[in-house]
């Protein structure tokens, strides 16, 4: 089962040039930042394990196994050009495996192709974000619209994936899943996130 961590990052970038607010005199208040939650980008190299499920489990939950992922994005615009970055990922210390008893590698299948299809609606997100015009004087609100909508579906087909799989145990049905997130991500292989370059190389803007 999925559990729907939505906590996307706006950035707004001004435009080189534009002039700086006056900032008022005020008291230097410090304040030791909560420490960054720990976050996988999906990957095609790199499935998900056992190990990643670092939560503690609900044991009033029925369910064997919880998948906490989320879309996220960075978005701002210099020089009045917009950009922006899309990232599926998953959240180890909010995931977890009830015992090892229930550790099975079709459960652990069943909630890849949860994260599988977190990337899915990953990748609409940015191939709708190219071909949208924002405003960058009023880019906020317009982005919102456009991650609202852009959640709401992905949420609405994590829950009918669970329900049509019966949570991976409906073994046919899952298997029409597994074919049809495949062949999503085949399709739009185009709107992949740049691979992270390797230490000591140079940038690569290849898929």
């Amino acid at each position: 089962m999925l559990d729907f961590l939505l906590l996307p990052l706006f950035l707004h970038v001004l435009p080189l040039g534009a002039p700086e607010a006056p900032r008022p005199a005020a008291a230097v208040v410090r304040q030791t930042p909560a420490p960054a939650k720990e976050l996988l980008t999906w990957s095609a190299s790199r499935p998900l394990t056992w190990a990643d499920f670092k939560g503690r489990p609900n044991t009033g939950d029925p369910l064997h196994a919880l998948t906490t992922a989320n879309i996220g994005a960075q978005i701002g615009c210099q020089d009045y050009v917009f950009s922006a970055n899309v990232q599926a990922t998953f959240t180890p210390t909010e995931s977890w495996v009830k015992s090892p008893h229930t550790e099975s590698a079709a459960l652990l299948h069943h909630e890849q192709v949860h994260f599988d299809l977190t990337e899915v609606h990953a990748r609409q997100l940015r191939q709708k974000l190219k071909t949208l015009k924002f405003d960058c004087e009023h880019l906020q609100p317009a982005f919102n619209n456009v991650m609202k909508v852009a959640i709401a579906n992905w949420q609405r087909e994590q829950q009918r994936y669970d329900v049509d799989t019966n949570h991976g145990l409906n073994l046919i049905k899952q298997k029409t899943w597994d074919d049809q997130v495949l062949q999503r991500l085949t399709a739009l292989q185009a709107y992949a996130a740049p691979a992270p370059a390797a230490a000591g190389t140079a940038s690569s803007s290849g898929q």
